[in-house]
């Protein structure tokens, strides 16, 4: 990912939401030339010089202090995503050698998990949101089409990503489909800035860019933001609606492994075709089993 490049179309977006009024500055009327704040004014903001301003949005500046990125963060009253997205974009250009190609793994222990909470869906996701194991209610749900043992192979593993803006099964899973797209990209972003040199996930947003007008128009947004928990609702093949609340849990390792689980409300609609679904899809037997060599 080309850094200061993103950074300099991350300042933009974010100043081009705000009004002079919104923060408190006088807006004279008539026409303006850009939308949102001119750059002389949220550098005013910010108390840095405009010609300071401009190098760092054209990225000829890679040197920024935490306290210039305060400012900046305060002037464009960035969430604590942004901000965290702010301070990977702005960081010194660093020699890196470019990472080997690596397929991740998941660890028996969060096999055992998923296989312990067999009364719910739950998934186990990569750092590039490649789906690394399921349980038999997490693959009912949102991949019965697909073959069960797929994340077993690396050259074959389905990716959320992917599967959302290319997939035709998943596009009608999600009635609240551009919601979906928008909490999508705003995580892929996040993903971006903390791996900056990943090949594989440099890889994802080139194919999702090429094939999808969808992703590449809400990507050229520099939405920010990590889609942790909430709510989803579905509409399965198989039994119908649902409306189930999502918690993204991070393993501890700092492998940017996650789990995904979903639960419904007690005694709801939701819950009895959870219930239909379980009884569909029959018992799990196959994330007890030991991983292949």
């Amino acid at each position: 990912m080309d850094q200061p490049a993103e950074l300099g179309g991350f300042l933009r977006t974010r100043r081009a939401r705000l009004r002079p009024e919104d923060v408190g500055l006088v807006s004279y009327g008539g026409r303006r030339r850009v939308p949102g704040l001119r750059r002389e004014e949220l550098a005013q903001l910010a108390g840095v010089s405009v010609a300071y301003y401009t190098r760092l949005e054209q990225g000829q500046s890679h040197q920024a202090s935490e306290g210039v990125l305060d400012a900046l963060a305060r002037a464009l009253r960035l969430s604590a995503d942004e901000q965290a997205y702010l301070r990977e974009l702005a960081r010194p250009a660093r020699v890196r050698r470019r990472p080997a190609v690596r397929h991740d793994k998941v660890r028996p222990g969060v096999r055992r998990l998923l296989a312990a909470v067999a009364d719910v869906p739950a998934v186990a996701l990569g750092p590039r949101f490649e789906i690394l194991a399921w349980n038999r209610l997490g693959h009912a749900l949102i991949a019965g089409h697909l073959d069960v043992d797929s994340p077993d192979r690396p050259l074959d593993r389905p990716n959320a990503q992917r599967m959302l803006f290319l997939d035709p099964h998943t596009r009608e899973l999600y009635p609240d489909r551009e919601e979906a797209l928008r909490h999508a990209v705003s995580s892929l972003r996040v993903a971006a800035g903390q791996r900056p040199d990943d090949p594989q996930l440099t890889a994802l947003i080139g194919e999702l860019s090429m094939k999808s007008t969808e992703f590449s128009a809400l990507w050229s947004r520099h939405g920010v933001g990590n889609c942790t928990f909430g709510t989803k609702r579905f509409h399965h093949p198989l039994v119908g609606e649902l409306v189930l609340d999502f918690e993204m849990m991070q393993t501890p390792d700092g492998s940017g492994q996650g789990v995904l689980m979903y639960t419904a409300e007690e005694g709801s609609p939701s819950e009895a075709a959870l219930r239909l679904l379980a009884a569909e899809c029959g018992p799990d037997v196959r994330v007890l089993e030991p991983e292949r060599p």
